[in-house]
């Protein structure tokens, strides 16, 4: 991002995001920053990490201090310590046969980055709104529906688009994770770019991983698989949670102003010794 206090703004939610995947509700930050003071104005770094303090606010914790390193390219970020009761610890290990899967955030952010980069949409432009209200919401109102039911097993997606986390949590949890792509929360404007060959390399590079292990349709088209593997910066969080309880759990999740959030699949047994993600229409 170029605006540099929008910029502080995601990478504070990318941090804090890493805590409440694990059912911890941040307490204390530390900023880490690399800044060129000799290149750039340091009002930029003032607005970086302005951006920063107020998601830390909005989060309840506290900004303790932090370090900085003179360098010649930005770079920022948190060091983010956060409290759970170890019964309440979250894991991407514990997901069980017969679970449904959510996932809270739309995809596509790293697309429009991309189409950002590339000069095709501006910070006037509807598209680029939509990416920063997804890269800048944090996962906290998540985090609360997730202990309210008794979530054990998420993991966040993030630079390995959704289904190399999702094998992540497959493998780690010894299970199938069966997603349908129509199911997906995605952002509307990235499917089209896509379309238009508006593709990061590291989407390139997460599709030719999953490939070797995930089961994926031959109904599906190559720009859908792409969107399956896009890059996220500050994404949601994929958690499993049994089907009892998912009526309620979505009733929550409007009166939490979860919008986005939705049922992208199901948690199954491995018909033989190998756990892996399958991706259907």
């Amino acid at each position: 991002m170029d605006d540099p206090y929008t910029f502080g703004q995601i990478a504070a939610t990318n941090s804090l995001a890493d805590v409440y995947v694990c059912g911890a509700k941040p307490l204390l930050a530390l900023n880490l920053i690399c800044f060129p003071e000799k290149d750039l104005p340091v009002e930029i770094l003032k607005d970086i990490l302005r951006g920063g303090a107020d998601k830390v606010k909005e989060a309840g914790a506290l900004l303790v201090g932090g370090h900085s390193v003179d360098d010649k390219e930005p770079k920022y970020g948190l060091a983010v310590v956060g409290i759970v009761h170890p019964d309440k610890v979250i894991t991407n290990s514990q997901a069980k046969a017969g679970e449904i899967l959510y996932l809270s955030k739309p995809i596509g952010t790293g697309i429009l980055a991309t189409a950002y980069k590339g000069g095709l949409i501006t910070p006037q432009s509807e598209a680029y709104k939509n990416m920063v209200e997804v890269m800048t919401e944090l996962n906290d109102k998540v985090l609360e529906l997730m202990q309210e039911f008794g979530v054990k097993s998420a993991t966040d997606i993030t630079g390995f688009g959704l289904l190399g986390h999702a094998l992540e949590m497959a493998i780690a949890s010894k299970k199938v994770l069966r997603i349908y792509y129509h199911q997906i929360p995605i952002i509307k404007e990235a499917l089209e770019f896509v379309k238009m060959g508006i593709i990061p390399e590291g989407d390139y590079k997460n599709l030719n991983y999953c490939k070797k292990f995930v089961k994926i349709s031959p109904e599906l088209t190559e720009e859908e698989i792409i969107m399956a593997c896009d890059s996220q910066t500050s994404g949601g969080i994929l958690f499993s949670v049994s089907p009892e309880k998912a009526q309620e759990l979505e009733v929550k999740a409007i009166e939490k102003g979860l919008f986005f959030l939705k049922a992208v699949g199901e948690v199954l047994e491995p018909k033989d010794t190998c756990p892996t993600v399958e991706l259907y229409p």
